[in-house]
């Protein structure tokens, strides 16, 4: 497919497990949304990038547009850390201000059930990704890694579409995509994780990195190796099934409902770099 011209948007969208089963946006059938475009394809240093829907939402802070992107970019023969860097540097050209992402997560708290939602307040990134940034300019605090007005909206949204919600929690990232094992996850939540999960970081990271706010909400779909109980993949599938249209609405109440001129910290957050490193490549 040839590569297109990248529209400027609001909102850049990083659909996950928790949203994949639906048609997202225009399987809501919300008379707010108009979709102007899909399966767009842009030129990035880092290759092709995965295919985007741009929309528009027309809600209470009036219009704004978005570009979104499903299962975070993913795809099978591209690296996750270059469709990561696909993904963000086509959010950074856009203008992007906001980034939500959404995805299904496994409990590693035991008292974190299936189809219990956190909105997730730190993380812990055990991956082993390298060279992770789409500008690299800037030294990047991550003291307050998540938006709290981005994720005060998510969470009081999901607090009206879920019995069980949690406004706070630590999300460690794994590279995946194969599950952990008993003593994997017995040390993960040594660490100080609460839910355990593929996609979190670098998105967290990167949404810093080109001066967007970030958070993300995930829902449990299965306990952690040595948690609990076993998990069963029949109801990790049904998870996905049942709970993908609230997911969404969700996602998209957020973006329609949010003032993008709220008090936030965000950008303070971001210094400017103090190594200097030439920049080689092709931008």
């Amino acid at each position: 497919m040839a590569a297109q011209d990248i529209p400027r948007a609001d909102f850049g969208l990083c659909g996950g497990s928790g949203t994949l089963g639906f048609d997202f946006p225009g399987g809501l059938g919300d008379p707010r949304v108009t979709v102007f475009a899909t399966d767009l394809v842009f030129d990035t240093p880092y290759g092709l990038s995965p295919r985007f829907t741009h929309f528009r939402v027309d809600g209470g802070q009036g219009p704004r547009e978005a570009l979104a992107v499903r299962m975070h970019g993913w795809r099978r023969g591209v690296k996750r850390a270059d469709a990561s860097l696909q993904t963000f540097w086509v959010f950074a050209q856009a203008g992007v201000r906001k980034v939500l992402s959404d995805g299904g997560v496994g409990s590693l708290n035991h008292l974190l059930d299936p189809r219990d939602v956190l909105v997730p307040t730190d993380f812990i990134d055990l991956t082993t990704r390298q060279d992770i940034y789409v500008r690299g300019e800037h030294l990047l605090i991550m003291r307050e890694p998540v938006c709290p007005v981005l994720a005060d909206g998510l969470a009081g949204r999901a607090e009206s579409a879920f019995q069980r919600v949690f406004r706070r929690g630590t999300y460690l990232v794994t590279d995946g995509p194969r599950f952990e094992s008993v003593a994997e996850v017995d040390y993960m939540r040594r660490l100080g994780g609460d839910v355990i999960g593929q996609s979190f970081a670098p998105e967290v990271v990167l949404a810093r990195d080109i001066g967007a706010c970030f958070a993300g909400i995930y829902i449990v779909v299965n306990y952690g190796e040595g948690v609990v109980r076993e998990w069963e993949h029949a109801e990790l599938k049904a998870i996905f099934h049942d709970e993908s249209g609230a997911l969404s609405r969700i996602v998209l109440d957020t973006v329609a409902e949010t003032d993008l001129a709220a008090g936030c910290r965000c950008a303070e957050l971001r210094k400017p770099s103090l190594l200097g490193l030439p920049d080689e490549r092709k931008l």
